[in-house]
């Protein structure tokens, strides 16, 4: 039984980006439980939700947030909190547990599909910057493996330059207890190489094997299997924070991309 505090949701005009009361029941419990002890939490947890997934969905700026919704900067604060002690990835984690028993799976994925997308920064470039010259992007790069559903298992942003490798074997490196049962991870000519093979051996144990998907044409076609996690990137792209890498930091990046595909996923379960 959640303990959250049952504030009364305030009367206002929706936005698309609001949780629905069935998905607002799906979430509450995954949220930071209060201590018991210390000043009452007094903010109401949907709305900063709502708030969350507004920015998300239309790109703007925390200080432009309607005034309807609760101040952006009590909006803000728990956004860095929850990124902090890792609060998204763990909500991301279990939505997905959850949405895979509701499509007749597995909890553990035994096929991976690894790939990488370079985005642009705004003049806010951070710590982590850096140019891509295959793709010609000044950016960075965000390094993603889902399962067979297109279902996010890691993430990783790193440098625009930095190895699609590398950034591969970091992210199955971070999700090991999550990827006992893998036999196979699909990649393109981009991860080809024994060596990459063997470094996912290495990580994900000697059972998986490295399949590359390769073209068969200079035209454009749809590739078998590695198409899914192009619709990943495709399901990132509905939310225009994500248009652009527009974080200060990888680590909030990351955050804002679990928070995105958390939307997704609880959409999916109350339906």
């Amino acid at each position: 039984m959640s303990r959250l505090p049952n504030i009364a949701h305030p009367i206002r005009q929706p936005y698309p980006s609001d949780l629905s009361d069935a998905e607002w029941e799906i979430l509450q419990p995954l949220l930071p439980q209060p201590k018991g002890f210390g000043r009452p939490v007094e903010v109401d947890f949907r709305e900063i939700l709502n708030g969350i997934f507004y920015v998300q969905r239309t790109g703007c700026q925390w200080e432009m947030m309607p005034h309807d919704l609760p101040p952006y900067s009590t909006v803000y604060c728990y956004f860095q909190k929850w990124q902090r002690k890792g609060i998204w990835q763990q909500m991301h984690d279990q939505l997905r547990a959850d949405l895979r028993k509701k499509l007749g799976r597995e909890v553990q994925s035994t096929v991976a599909i690894a790939d990488s997308q370079s985005v642009k920064t705004t003049e806010k470039r951070g710590l982590v910057y850096g140019f891509d010259g295959g793709k010609k992007v000044k950016g960075r790069k965000r390094h993603i493996v889902v399962d067979g559903q297109g279902l996010l298992i890691g993430v990783l942003v790193s440098e625009a330059n930095a190895s699609e490798r590398l950034g591969a074997i970091v992210v199955l490196d971070e999700a090991q207890e999550k990827l006992f049962k893998l036999e196979v991870i699909w990649v393109d000519q981009g991860y080809s190489g024994k060596k990459f093979a063997r470094a996912v051996q290495h990580v994900c144990g000697e059972q998986v094997r490295v399949e590359v998907i390769k073209r068969t044409s200079k035209t454009f076609e749809v590739l078998p299997k590695r198409w899914i996690v192009e619709r990943t990137f495709g399901w990132l792209n509905r939310f225009r924070r994500l248009s652009k890498d527009y974080e200060t930091y990888p680590e909030v990046s990351e955050s804002m991309i679990y928070g995105s595909l958390i939307r997704l996923m609880v959409k999916r379960l109350a339906a």
